[in-house]
């Protein structure tokens, strides 16, 4: 909930305008082109780089496609155990209608009078063992290993891309801020060559060069605040969310310090060959390879199949009159038939039989026939259980088999070369981003002694110039070369904690 409310603060976030007329002094004539005015807008919206990879990590599309894979692999696993473990259950029940008519099978015909409607149900266990189910728990608990550490190469992978393009959002933020105070000591130079062109001690040369040079950085500043806006675009871009409307409202918050790099590289390169997420995952697939070998090789051995079954019908005819009216019919020929006998018997001086069990009742035997007739849809005549157990050994399948064990051992094969090949390359990845690393500690230190020095020179430039020792282009050339040594000092900075950031991918893990 933290991170949807930091989304939403950096959406709904809103900053007014404040228009600031840059003032300049006035040239001689003719006057130089009016100075741009400034538009300023305070920041509203704080982001650290927690935040950004808190929200990443929820919204990310490709992390996000990775992480989906983690249910199908976890079922898997539920799925490999339930069939060794549980059988199958299976249930199934319809109903069906026959028309009058007949029908024929081989060179007998049946004939039905009515129509009829009829109901079934079955309910079945199946059950099977074999190799194959044996191995299949360790196989998807191989795979279910493998596609964490797919989800943790993925997040490897989005930390250090998050992280990188909020170090170059910061990078740009300080050259932009570079290029203000160049703007400023641009200003500076044109109030000093006016100053000295109105006592008479500079030329009109000076004053326009020095216009030309507050143009230039005017421009400049004007690029690096589009290269602010875009870079922190892309930020969120990879956050995976959309940006304000006002990209300027966004304000980085965390801040990284220079120092020297305390790691050894035995010990990183003993890192990584433990926790780097790619090789992890690698491995764990080359385990579940291997799984994979012993499954397709105990298909040579037995399979041995159980299954049960229940199952009822009922069946009914749609209109019973006709055979109330038969059933009536027979009992009367018989009834009739039983008259006769008696009469037989009583000629031959016998007791009579009786007849009263022949003689139709309305009520009772009509309703006896109704009730048979009603068992449709649920009054089910069950049937005989069933029950069969089925044991199969394969003889001789045209070389199949070898072919699905050969090619899977080649699998096996391929990923343990695979493994050897990541290894090796995690173990250049690190001593390259190591010495990397290393180099780009160095350069800073460099880079701050050139700055140091570029702050010296311009000073004794301006100051030259001020009492009129030197000339407004030796100014220039030395404010030239302060600036250069102060964007250098930005961008080896920003270019260590880069470094940084690459090592800790390499590794697989964070250092700081």
């Amino acid at each position: 909930m933290k991170h949807v409310m930091i989304v939403a603060g950096l959406l709904a976030a809103s900053a007014t305008p404040i228009a600031v007329g840059a003032q300049q002094p006035t040239a001689p004539p003719p006057p130089p082109p009016p100075p741009a005015t400034a538009t300023i807008r305070q920041p509203t919206a704080a982001l650290s780089l927690a935040d950004a990879i808190a929200v990443a990590r929820e919204n990310n599309p490709l992390y996000r496609r990775a992480e989906n894979n983690r249910g199908p692999a976890a079922w898997g696993v539920r799925n490999a155990y339930s069939s060794l473990l549980i059988p199958n259950v299976r249930a199934s029940g319809g109903m069906t209608y026959s028309g009058p008519g007949s029908q024929t099978f081989l060179a007998q015909s049946f004939s039905q009078s009515g129509s009829t409607v009829a109901s079934f149900y079955e309910l079945g266990l199946s059950y099977e063992l074999s190799g194959a189910t044996l191995s299949q728990p360790g196989l998807a608990k191989a795979q279910q290993r493998a596609t964490d550490q797919d989800i943790a190469g993925a997040e490897n992978v989005l930390i250090t891309g998050i992280t990188q393009q909020y170090l170059t959002v910061l990078q740009a933020i300080a050259q932009a801020d570079l290029a203000h105070k160049t703007l400023q000591r641009n200003e500076e130079f044109l109030k000093l060559a006016n100053a000295r062109y109105g006592v008479g001690q500079a030329t009109l040369i000076d004053v326009r060069q020095a216009q030309v040079a507050r143009g230039q950085a005017q421009v400049a500043v004007l690029r690096a605040e589009t290269v602010v806006s875009v870079e922190k675009l892309r930020l969120f871009e990879q956050m995976g969310v959309t940006p304000p409307l006002d990209i300027t409202e966004v304000q980085l918050t965390d801040t990284f310090t220079v120092h020297a790099p305390p790691w050894q590289l035995k010990e990183l390169l003993t890192m990584a060959e433990q926790q780097n997420p790619v090789l992890k995952a690698l491995r764990a697939r080359e385990d579940a390879a291997a799984w994979n070998v012993r499954s397709t090789a105990s298909a040579w051995g037995p399979v041995v199949a159980l299954s049960a079954g229940w199952s009822g019908f009922t069946q009914q005819f749609t209109n019973v009159d006709p055979l109330i009216t038969g059933a009536q019919n027979t009992a009367n020929i018989q009834y009739g038939r039983c008259l006769s006998n008696d009469s037989v018997r009583a000629g031959a001086g016998l007791s009579a039989a009786g007849c009263g069990q022949y003689l139709w009742n309305p009520v009772v035997d009509e309703k006896a026939l109704r009730d048979a007739n009603s068992a449709f849809p649920f009054q089910f005549t069950q049937q005989p259980f069933q029950a069969r157990l089925t044991v199969s050994l394969p003889i001789f399948t045209n070389f199949g088999q070898e072919l699905r064990v050969s090619q899977a051992r080649a699998d096996h094969n391929d990923l343990e070369e695979s493994v050897r090949a990541r290894a090796l390359g995690v173990q250049t990845d690190v001593s390259q981003a190591y010495l990397t690393l290393q180099a780009a500690y160095q350069s800073v230190g460099i880079q701050d002694t050139n700055r140091t020095a570029g702050r010296e020179q311009l000073q004794l430039a301006t100051e030259r110039y001020r009492v009129g020792s030197g000339t407004f282009f030796e100014l220039l050339d030395a404010q030239v070369q302060a600036l250069r040594a102060e964007s250098d000092y930005v961008n080896a900075t920003y270019d260590y904690h880069k470094a940084v950031a690459a090592l800790e991918a390499a590794v697989g893990r964070s250092l700081r």
